[in-house]
């Protein structure tokens, strides 16, 4: 810590100008912060699988297509809100108990199909653990002009494709689930254990069973299998996978969010902090969404739980008046996010478009 942070008081606000202090200091503002309440963790957990059931059930339940249409929707909707759950008892930060965490957490990934320990490998460990660091990090990492232009002409439209605004779902389904979570090879998860396999044959049977139940439901109805294993299945995973595509997307994309191919730099750059987006919803979406927008308290210390994220991104932003991005979301902004941040230029910290011309400058955030 450099003596300009020590002659300040680490319990008010840091000017603006000031270096941030140490993440244990900023931490340790969120400590109150971190309790975990079991009763909490399992009523929300059962209020939304019940939510989630009752949509699925709708689906076929109801005769009308544009009823089951919304349904479906909805349901893609309700994954992720429960995903969300399993994210935090993946992070041990849902209850105090490690076991029902994990229990917990296989339970929530089971409608999004998600291996809880692969996940727990790719999110905590690489993402978590080296956020915005090129080579390392795998989320959204954006391409140098040089690496795109080596790419074949098949994959520079599939990258335009993802980085349209159009493209989170099909961004999430093949370059994280189905590459990285759904039976990877060793290209893309060289180590392997056995927990690896049985979180898959895991999701794959509950895949089986909910299909199955469909197929069974829509026979006992005289409606259509197709039909009914489209809106009670597909419909929803694909609403999912643009769901938490978008997600991670705005979390680390932002004009003046950095990415770095330093080590040494990003350690230097405070990434836990100047690497994440505050996303702001308007009529209390952040909510809905059990407040996993509020993310960059959530990167500064995963053990705060989901129900404490708002009141621990609302101290970060006082105690750090200036220096947390927030943003207020709009379609027009996210589209022009998408505009602007195409590729990125790693060695003088700005976005570039497909050309290779400069589009925006991000923070430079380097402590000495």
């Amino acid at each position: 810590m450099s003596s300009n942070t020590a002659e300040l008081n680490i319990d008010q606000p840091i000017p603006v100008g000031q270096p941030i202090p140490h993440r244990k200091v900023i931490r340790s503002w969120l400590t109150p912060l971190t309790e975990r309440v079991v009763v909490k963790a399992i009523a929300l957990q059962l209020l939304d699988t019940v939510i989630l059931t009752a949509g699925i059930v709708g689906t076929v339940y109801f005769e009308s297509f544009l009823v089951k249409l919304f349904l479906a929707l909805f349901s893609g909707f309700m994954i992720g809100r429960i995903f969300i759950l399993g994210h935090d008892a993946c992070h041990q930060s849902f209850t105090p108990h490690r076991g029902l965490n994990k229990l917990l957490g296989r339970l929530a990934f089971l409608p999004s199909l998600t291996p809880y320990s692969l996940w727990e490998v790719g999110h905590n460990v690489v993402h978590h653990g080296q956020t915005n660091l090129k080579g390392f990090d795998f989320v959204w990492a954006p391409l140098s002009l040089e690496e795109y232009n080596n790419l074949t002409d098949g994959q520079k439209a599939l990258e335009r494709h993802y980085r349209s605004g159009w493209g989170p779902a099909l961004y999430y389904f093949l370059e994280i689930w189905w590459k990285k979570m759904f039976f990877p090879n060793k290209k893309n998860m060289p180590a392997t254990r056995p927990a690896f396999l049985w979180d898959n044959v895991l999701v794959s049977v509950f895949a089986v069973i909910w299909n199955a139940a469909l197929i069974y439901a829509a026979l006992a109805t005289d409606q259509s299998v197709l039909l009914t294993i489209v809106m009670g299945f597909v419909i929803p995973f694909i609403f999912w996978n643009a769901m938490i595509g978008f997600v991670v997307y705005v979390h680390h994309t932002h004009p003046s969010v950095s990415w770095y191919s330093d080590k040494s730099e990003w350690l230097r750059a405070q990434p836990f902090v100047s690497t994440t987006v505050h996303l702001a919803f308007p009529f209390k979406w952040g909510a809905w969404m059990h407040h996993i927008m509020e993310h960059t308290a959530h990167h500064v210390d995963m053990s705060v739980p989901l129900y404490q994220l708002k009141q621990a991104q609302s101290k970060l932003e006082t105690m750090l008046p200036g220096r947390i991005i927030v943003q207020k979301f709009s379609w027009a902004w996210y589209f022009e996010t998408a505009k602007l941040c195409k590729l990125y230029d790693t060695e003088n910290k700005c976005w570039l478009d497909f050309e290779g011309n400069k589009t925006a400058d991000s923070i430079k955030v380097v402590l000495s």
